[in-house]
C-alpha cells in the first residue's frame, strides 16, 4: 500500500467525525501540528484523542481543543492548558488519565494485538483502584469516575491489569 500523500490536507481528508486518533509527540516537541493544522480544517469532530497531552492554550491539540473538536483524551499529562481545564470541569471533554509509560506500552501492545499486560506502575493508586474523575456534569459534579483494575500478584508483587489502545488514526 502507498501511503504517500502530496499534502497534509490529503493525509486527514478521510478522518471522520467520532475518531480515535493516536497523536506523537512530548509536550510541543515532535508534534504534527500540520496534520493538526489539516485537520482543523477539515471539521472532524467528536474525536478521541491519545497522546501525552493536549497541547497548550491555542498550539498543537489545542487548536482542536478550543474549536470543540475533542470529545474525549486519554494522555498522562493535562496540566498547562486551561481550556483543557475549561472543558473538563463544565463536562464537555472525557480525560482518561494514565501514567506515561503505561500509555506507551498501551499504544505498543494494541498495535502488537496483545489485549492487555500488567504492570506494577499504578498499583496502590487511584490509577488502580479507581475513583479518578472522567466525566464532570455541567454543574462541576462529578458525573463518572473511572473503574477499579484488575490486580494479580506475580512472584509476591502485585500488578495493575492495563488493556491495549488502538487508534483508527495515527
Amino acid at each position: 500500500m502507498d501511503k504517500v500523500v502530496s499534502s497534509a490536507r490529503e493525509a486527514v481528508a478521510d478522518v471522520p467525525d467520532g475518531a480515535v486518533l493516536a497523536v506523537g509527540g512530548f509536550g510541543l516537541c515532535g508534534v504534527p501540528i500540520a496534520l493538526i493544522g489539516a485537520l482543523l480544517e477539515q471539521g472532524a469532530s467528536r474525536l478521541t484523542t491519545i497522546s501525552n497531552n493536549c497541547g497548550v492554550d491555542d498550539q498543537a491539540l489545542g487548536v482542536l481543543l478550543y474549536a470543540g473538536r475533542i470529545t474525549r483524551t486519554i494522555s498522562s499529562f493535562v496540566g498547562g492548558n486551561k481550556e483543557l481545564a475549561r472543558l473538563y470541569l463544565s463536562g464537555q471533554l472525557e480525560v482518561e488519565l494514565t501514567p506515561q509509560g503505561t500509555l506507551a506500552e498501551r499504544l505498543r501492545a494494541g498495535g502488537a494485538g496483545i489485549p492487555a499486560f500488567y504492570t506494577p506502575t499504578g498499583v496502590g493508586t487511584l490509577v488502580a483502584d479507581g475513583g479518578i474523575p472522567v466525566r464532570y456534569t455541567p454543574e462541576g459534579a462529578v458525573a463518572q469516575v473511572s473503574k477499579p483494575k484488575e490486580l494479580r500478584e506475580f512472584d509476591g508483587r502485585q500488578y495493575v491489569l492495563e488493556t491495549a489502545l488502538t487508534a483508527d488514526f495515527g
